[in-house]
């Protein structure tokens, strides 16, 4: 995929992605739920764009991103214990439970870790793909920690309300497996799409995309 091709999807997909914004915004099922939910799409998007000529992401990237967007909308709109989708799943496997909030926390791991990575080997700020791949995980770690602080903080603030934006179900250990799935996510990001990471990081114009072992 050349550069010009490439920027003709991410034009498209940024459409979709205003456009599910704005569709999911018309009758959420709780709209301070939706607004919290949906908040990190609303900021990525314009940095994105606004990062694109200095600082372009691989496709590997855009596409996890354009992801995670997907499953924060979702979240936003029914709230993450009422999405149609972790019903089917909670029904597949016999869980006690709607799952779809450990989907959107794995990508919470899985996306950080690989923007993480990205600008760690980019930026020549760490040497050695194992401490590249320690500090990823450690970054994915620490924005799902901050993440659960957040949800603390809502708690406070909002007292019952909170409970459609915390999704705990009523599970005494949410915030621990939502965590547990973050490290998750960022093992797998890590494990499986470094060197898909590292073939499109040479592609780039002016990368100092170069790791040693």
């Amino acid at each position: 995929m050349t550069l010009s091709s490439r920027a003709t999807w991410l034009v498209v997909a940024s459409i979709a992605l205003v456009g599910l914004l704005m569709l999911s915004g018309l009758a959420p099922y709780d709209r301070p739920t939706w607004l919290m939910e949906v908040l990190p799409v609303m900021i990525a998007l314009p940095v994105l764009w606004l990062s694109y000529g200095r600082f372009p992401l691989t496709t590997l990237l855009y596409v996890a991103i354009f992801a995670h967007a997907v499953v924060l909308i979702l979240g936003g709109t029914y709230t993450y214990a009422r999405v149609p989708l972790g019903f089917e799943i909670q029904q597949l496997l016999g869980l006690d439970r709607n799952p779809y909030d450990k989907i959107g926390h794995f990508m919470q791991g899985f996306v950080p870790a690989l923007v993480a990575r990205e600008i760690l080997i980019r930026g020549a700020f760490a040497r050695g793909r194992r401490m590249v791949g320690f500090l990823a995980v450690c970054v994915a770690l620490a924005i799902s920690a901050f993440y659960e602080l957040i949800e603390w903080w809502a708690a406070l603030a909002m007292g019952q309300d909170a409970d459609a934006f915390l999704g705990t179900q009523g599970d005494p250990w949410d915030t621990q497996s939502d965590m547990l799935m973050a490290l998750l996510g960022a093992v797998v990001a890590m494990g499986l799409f470094s060197g898909l990471q590292d073939r499109q990081m040479r592609g780039l114009p002016g990368s100092r995309s170069g790791i040693s072992t």
